[in-house]
């Protein structure tokens, strides 16, 4: 079974639904500020910006802060994405994105390649984002891997993901 129906990500609907889900599940949501993995003040589902350590926010304040900052992670992809992408492609870019920021994708392999038309080469790249204050984390390589699951949906590498024949199943 693949990680994103392991995780219950909807890979149905559309990518706002399916980006919420998956940025939701992997950030987890804490109302209280705190110190991530590399002692950058967050809270929320991931907030970074202007955070500071005692400060605690509302489930209601929470949602706006996810919905702006996911509104600026798609902003980004449509920005500098110069393909058309399926919803499923669209939301893992939003998601890694949303936890990497707008100028490491836009300085990134994964983009060169898929402006390239090179589609499975750009979501393989989602594999090698899985560092942070030069550590490996266990919770990046899972995100990774469901991103690039939802980025591969289309492709013939997707459907063997998704245990599916190649050329499509039923």
């Amino acid at each position: 079974m693949s990680l994103i129906k392991r995780l219950g990500i909807p890979v149905i609907g559309g990518a706002l639904t399916i980006a919420a889900a998956t940025v939701s599940h992997f950030e987890g949501r804490s109302n209280e500020a705190y110190l991530d993995p590399v002692g950058i003040p967050t809270i929320c589902d991931g907030h970074t910006q202007g955070v500071q350590l005692g400060q605690t926010l509302s489930n209601d304040e929470c949602d706006k802060l996810l919905a702006g900052d996911l509104g600026d992670a798609f902003d980004a992809v449509d920005q500098h994405v110069d393909v058309v992408l399926p919803p499923t492609r669209r939301a893992a870019l939003a998601s890694f994105t949303y936890n990497v920021g707008e100028d490491a994708l836009m300085r990134s392999t994964l983009l060169r390649k898929l402006n390239a038309g090179d589609v499975v080469g750009a979501c393989n790249e989602l594999r090698r984002w899985v560092y942070a204050g030069g550590r490996k984390l266990a919770g990046l390589v899972r995100r990774r891997k469901a991103e690039r699951e939802l980025c591969l949906i289309g492709t013939e590498q997707g459907t063997l993901i998704a245990g599916q024949p190649a050329g499509g199943g039923s």
